[in-house]
């Protein structure tokens, strides 16, 4: 039996997705940005002439508002999954067992984990 997804998950899965796809076939400048900082002029500008894709296009026109909207995304899932004392006995009162606030898990919880591997990476 094939369980229905709910819209709401297939809108955001895409709309992530999208943005992944749009990173992804972007042209990356990490390796620009230390030869490009050497020619900011009194203004405080470099001035560039550069050929953009229409992916790179693309990507810059939105990529401001995604990474404020992921960045937005991920600290209300870290306040929303923050430990809390189980409340349990414990053999050890210096560490005791904590849990998630949001799902119970043992702290950290997989939320929590995911994203602090994926912003440490």
């Amino acid at each position: 039996m094939k369980t229905e997804r709910d819209p709401r998950e297939v809108r955001l899965r895409e709309r992530i997705e999208a943005i992944r796809a749009r990173s992804a076939k972007s042209t990356p400048w990490r390796s620009s940005v230390q030869y490009l900082s050497r020619l900011v002029n009194d203004t405080g500008h470099v001035p560039v002439k550069v050929r953009l894709s229409r992916e790179d296009l693309s990507f810059l026109a939105g990529a401001r508002e995604e990474v404020i909207m992921l960045a937005d995304l991920a600290v209300r899932l870290i306040e929303l999954h923050r430990p809390q004392d189980s409340g349990g006995i414990t053999s050890d009162p210096d560490s005791p067992i904590r849990r998630c606030r949001a799902c119970m898990w043992r702290w950290p919880c997989p939320t929590f984990r995911a994203i602090d591997e994926s912003v440490t990476r």
